[in-house]
């Protein structure tokens, strides 16, 4: 997590979050009200088990007669049976509104980073996220389910032991209710030393989890930097400190254990003691006794589980702050509610109110900076550039110098600080972001493919693709062959991420996906950067086809590729040092020429 979120989670109150998890759990209340009620009425059930033993030890063995056993057997057995039953539904309701509750909060923050902007992601790293959308979640749903349930079901069952004990024998109930204190003294006093010694074991595990992750996604670079002793060296060492903190919390979870079964002990002494002696003087009978007997053991236990759950509330409250937080978290790039009245959002769009998009691009005295940057480092400062449809723009630079601010903002990934950007002549923020992410094609320098076959990925493109358009839009980018040669076809899998296929296959697939819904405005962000020389040139006159028409941002590395764009814009260290033709700029012998002297000399 980085440090700006961890002072937002500081900031906190107490019961931060609390109403937005209400708000979500609203639906369900009256199947919590149900389930609640059950619950009660269960645990009401189990005090009553041993009331059967006191009336057959009294009067069966007792007054030596059957008279009544047969009826006193019906009752037990129709008691369990609708016992058992209504356990069943208990359970039930706690597993279906758990996983319901579940499902809200994953779809609702899951839903919510797909309106976040690219921000958020720089910021925020894919361990802390995906934390938030299933462990937090997953607590949540469990807190509003089983340890709620837990929680009633004690209550409820230690109040009507209470009454029962108070109602056959005061004084002696009155001793063992003297021990509920203590038991409470000694699980808090475990609990506050055992919660931050498990809190230190999910640490450790977590950062096992880590290792390991990183062990098999970086398997290759292990290999070629012979590294592989150090990172068992690395390995080992977080395992035998996961080791030793999961043994020391064992110990204190025995000696917990122990000392609790010790006051159960003690419990039992005293009614034996006590208990005996009224037995002996004929004020108690033994069926009495035996009813004490069963609470003073099982009584223990439910003050335990409910300290236990009170005190988890604390671990829990973090999830719910950390969730809530996400939630609460608005994008730097959010259409106003005009925009979303008339085109739509990102889930339900108005297509019927969409423009077409013509292509007109200008950048009207933009300044930006990049939200997680200094208050000084500024990217573009009172930057104007006209661009009108169909025109190709190269942008060149050296690595890291800041190529694709200009494209994060003509796709509307970020905001310009102060200026406007305007597409077809009207701000772009007043029409929606998805209107704008419709219209633009987009080839990532590190293409990603989905899970799936070629077909599916194709058709993220266009959803309603046909197999004629899918292999026109193969053969533009001299893609078709790759499919044609395998037994599959168009529904070979390409695996996670793409992995069966190799860097400049995906790269080809990528830019076929991104042509095939015919966009108006063009990004190849290093498009050819992985596909070699020969099939580079194929791509280049495929590039030529594909342009011709739309408005086209090419981010080039190889500077060979862009000699024949509209306009170059040279960036140096972030900003943009020179613009032009590339002949105008090979003229002026300034960066751009030292860039092109540069690569020529390499290759």
């Amino acid at each position: 997590m980085n440090s700006s979120n961890k002072e937002q989670e500081k900031k906190h109150t107490k019961w931060y979050g609390i109403p937005l998890i209400a708000g979500y759990i609203k639906k369900y209340r009256g199947r919590m009200i149900f389930m609640i009620a059950l619950g009660a009425l269960s645990s009401a059930l189990d005090s009553l088990y041993p009331l059967f033993n006191k009336y057959v030890i009294n009067h069966n063995v007792g007054e030596m007669t059957l008279d009544t056993l047969p009826i006193v057997v019906f009752l037990y057995l129709a008691l369990l049976i609708f016992h058992s039953f209504e356990n069943y539904l208990t359970c039930i309701l706690c597993s279906k509104l758990e996983l319901n509750v579940n499902r809200d909060f994953r779809n609702a923050t899951f839903n919510h980073l797909q309106t976040l902007s690219f921000s958020y992601f720089n910021q925020n790293n894919v361990g802390y996220v995906h934390a938030r959308v299933m462990s937090d979640s997953g607590k949540i749903g469990e807190l509003v389910s089983w340890r709620m349930m837990d929680f009633i079901w004690n209550g409820a069952y230690i109040i009507s032991v209470i009454v029962v004990m108070f109602l056959t024998n005061f004084k002696l109930g009155l001793m063992i209710f003297l021990l509920f204190p203590v038991a409470v003294v000694v699980t808090l006093l475990f609990q506050h030393k055992l919660i931050p010694l498990n809190r230190k074991v999910r640490e450790l595990n977590s950062t096992i989890t880590g290792d390991f992750n990183e062990g098999i996604t970086g398997a290759g670079s292990i290999k070629a930097l012979s590294a592989e002793a150090h990172m068992e060296e690395a390995f080992r060492k977080d395992t035998f400190s996961m080791k030793r903190a999961s043994i020391n919390t064992a110990h204190h979870a025995a000696l917990y254990s122990a000392t609790v079964t010790l006051l159960s002990s003690v419990a039992l002494a005293i009614v034996l003691w006590k208990g005996g002696n009224l037995t002996l003087q004929g004020v108690m009978l033994i069926g009495t006794l035996s009813v004490f007997m069963s609470y003073a053991v099982g009584i223990i236990e439910p003050i335990q589980s409910i300290i236990n759950t009170l005190t988890s509330l604390v671990t829990i409250q973090v999830n719910i702050e950390r969730i809530t937080t996400l939630l609460n978290t608005e994008s730097d790039v959010a259409d106003t509610p005009e925009v979303i009245e008339k085109y739509g959002d990102t889930f339900e769009p108005k297509y019927e109110n969409w423009e077409e998009l013509k292509g007109d691009i200008e950048f009207r005295d933009v300044t930006f900076r990049y939200p997680d940057g200094g208050e000084d480092e500024y990217v573009l400062e009172h930057f104007n550039l006209k661009i009108p449809h169909g025109m190709n723009v190269a942008i060149v630079g050296e690595t890291g110098a800041g190529k694709s601010t200009l494209v994060n903002l003509v796709c509307r990934f970020f905001e310009p600080t102060e200026g406007s950007l305007l597409i077809d002549g009207r701000d772009a923020r007043e029409r929606s972001q998805l209107w704008l992410h419709h219209h633009i094609g987009y080839v990532l320098q590190t293409p990603h493919l989905f899970t799936g076959t070629i077909r599916e990925n194709l058709c993220y493109g266009k959803p309603d693709a046909t197999d004629d358009e899918i292999w026109k839009a193969l053969a533009l980018v001299s893609a078709d062959d790759i499919v044609r040669r395998t037994e599959e076809g168009l529904d070979l899998e390409v695996g996670e991420g793409g992995g069966k296929l190799s860097t400049g296959e995906r790269q080809l697939i990528s830019f076929a996906r991104a042509i095939i819904a015919d966009p108006r405005i063009l990004v190849l962000d290093e498009a050819t950067s992985s596909i070699d020389t020969i099939t580079e040139k194929r791509i280049q006159d495929a590039i030529k086809t594909v342009t011709e028409g739309r408005t086209s941002f090419v981010i080039a590395h190889r500077l060979s590729t862009i000699t024949d764009a509209d306009i170059i814009l040279a960036v140096k260290n972030g900003r943009i040092v020179e613009q032009g033709t590339h002949s105008e700029l090979m003229e002026k012998k300034g960066y751009y020429y030292e860039l092109v002297k540069q690569q020529n000399a390499e290759y």
